[in-house]
């Protein structure tokens, strides 16, 4: 019987080790990764404007911002 419970214990602390890593680790590769690639920003949202042949109004940066959720 104390062996059932032992093993039970082993269990649920390589489960939480394992989450706690697999946290910790998921963290760093998602900063990492935002570093890299940062979201879209109004200069670059400029920058396709005037691709596109058009000069945006700063109404419209901020509105497209807004719709973005930034």
């Amino acid at each position: 019987m104390s062996q059932f419970w032992s093993s039970i214990l082993y269990v649920i602390l390589g489960l939480v080790v394992g989450g706690g890593l697999g946290f910790y680790f998921t963290k760093q590769y998602f900063e990492k990764q935002l570093k890299e690639n940062p979201p879209i920003n109004e200069k670059m949202i400029r920058a396709m404007f005037l691709q596109m042949g058009r000069k945006p109004s700063e109404a419209q940066i901020k509105q497209i911002m807004k719709s973005m959720g930034q």
